[in-house]
């Protein structure tokens, strides 16, 4: 299936300029069996790994694999020669460089993929790499649109593939315990959640004088751009995912960019489904800067027997309980408001209960029942040996990837959006239900038979 494209003859000859220049200065894959000199690990445990997207995240994880004996480093992919030469020279004697994703799927040296891109490709990459047979970690946002968190987990389901989307938080120890102390009934019916993200970048922003009228060398600025609009190369928003999140066509804003660490906590511990309506208000309302991206987002999600609130904040760095020293800061932060009491905790896992009254008097903090994660890159690699999925997989994260979708989409018409959870469907909304099918710019196009 050709999912991404049926490309132009310009962009035909582009990749492969690109294909070409790439196998020319790529290094020899050594064989296996060189790696297995002292008898660790046999060559055939061995993960083939590639990663899309040589920013920091992707480094990281990247480098966070490669620390295990059972994995190899064999291809990764940047548009930026900047960043793609030093990350190839790290992993040199086995890992060959690409420019274009879709020549790097097609390695024969290869199991797994680590996709880091911005989020605006993360649909096509994830679901290119699932149709090429490749197991898949996602780094978060999973996705910008409804219809692209549907399509990428139906495609890991049609495909067989094993999937971890990248929300440490969901691996921690310290996540795990909250969620123990939720699910244990101790904080009584829970009729409201609220979730944080906090700072100030008043009164500038990220700044202004980004733009310059051609990319640098190096840079393939098209492909960079790829289904999102080509707009002009801003060297802020090309620096790292901070900035990025200043841009809506390709983060969708710092809902997606931190909602999913501590969204995740509540969608987790009180085993939400998707929600059945979602409204959300604000607005680029103080920030001036190079970006478009709202600067305040407030949203309320509706579940059955639950309230869920997320409130983001570019102009106000106060973190409620959870503030700490009085200087402005990046906060993130979670509450659940129980008839006994409430647990508020933060990014990092601290956490602290406030009774009502003497209702928690005489109950015992619950046992540890979660099983501890190796991390989640670690969780990945076992699971991609095992065939089962991850703790953290897209069948999990899709509950909170379609919520933030779903709030964005809100924002951006400015009402409410009903939503039927098993149907998987916008209700009573035409446009809302065309909107979330994202329209790439040409040639890219989005694999609508992957909804459904």
């Amino acid at each position: 299936m050709q999912t991404a494209h049926a490309p132009s003859a310009a962009s035909r000859r582009s990749f492969l300029k690109t294909a070409a220049a790439a196998t020319l200065a790529a290094p020899t894959v050594l064989p296996a069996s060189v790696f297995a000199a002292d008898g660790a690990t046999a060559p055939s445990e061995r993960i083939r790994l590639g990663l899309i997207g040589c920013g920091h995240m992707g480094r990281a994880n990247l480098g966070n694999c490669a620390a295990f004996p059972d994995v190899v480093v064999t291809a990764v992919c940047d548009v930026d020669e900047n960043r793609l030469e030093p990350t190839v020279e790290q992993f040199k004697g086995t890992c060959r460089g690409f420019r274009d994703y879709r020549q790097l799927l097609q390695h024969p040296d290869l199991d797994a993929v680590i996709v880091a891109t911005l989020p605006h490709w993360h649909a096509l990459q994830a679901i290119a790499a699932c149709e090429a047979g490749k197991d898949l970690y996602l780094q978060k946002p999973m996705t910008l649109h409804l219809a692209e968190s549907l399509a990428v987990r139906n495609a890991v389901k049609r495909h067989h593939r094993i999937s971890q989307v990248g929300t440490q938080h969901h691996a921690r120890p310290e996540h795990h315990r909250v969620i123990e102390y939720v699910r244990s009934g101790n904080l009584g019916p829970i009729g409201v959640a609220r979730a944080f993200n906090v700072m100030n970048q008043t009164p500038a922003g990220i700044g202004t004088g980004g733009y310059r009228s051609a990319p640098p060398a190096g840079i393939d600025w098209d492909l960079w751009c790829g289904p999102g609009p080509l707009g002009r190369y801003n060297r802020k928003l090309a620096s790292d995912a901070y900035h990025h999140c200043s841009w809506m066509a390709y983060s969708g804003g710092w809902t997606p960019g931190n909602g999913p660490h501590m969204l995740d906590l509540p969608i987790t511990a009180l085993d939400l489904g998707f929600p059945q309506m979602t409204s959300a208000a604000g607005g680029r309302l103080v920030v001036r800067d190079d970006g478009d991206a709202y600067d305040h987002h407030e949203v309320l999600w509706q579940y059955p027997n639950l309230t869920l609130t997320w409130m983001m904040s570019l102009t106000n760095s106060y973190g409620f309980d959870l503030h700490g020293e009085p200087k402005p800061a990046v906060r993130l932060g979670t509450y659940f408001h129980g008839a006994n009491g409430t647990l508020y905790a933060d990014y990092l896992g601290n956490f602290k209960i406030v009774p009502e009254g003497d209702a928690l008097k005489g109950k015992p903090a619950p046992s540890k029942s979660i099983p501890p994660s190796p991390g989640q890159e670690r969780e990945w690699l076992d699971c991609i040996k095992s065939r089962r999925q991850p703790s953290c997989s897209v069948f999990h994260h899709v509950k909170v990837d379609v919520s933030i979708a779903l709030s964005v989409l809100s924002l951006k018409l400015g009402r409410s959006i009903r939503f039927d959870p098993q149907a998987e469907v916008i209700v009573g909304d035409a446009e809302a239900a065309r909107l979330a099918v994202p329209e790439y710019r040409a040639p890219w196009r989005f694999p609508k038979d992957y909804l459904g």
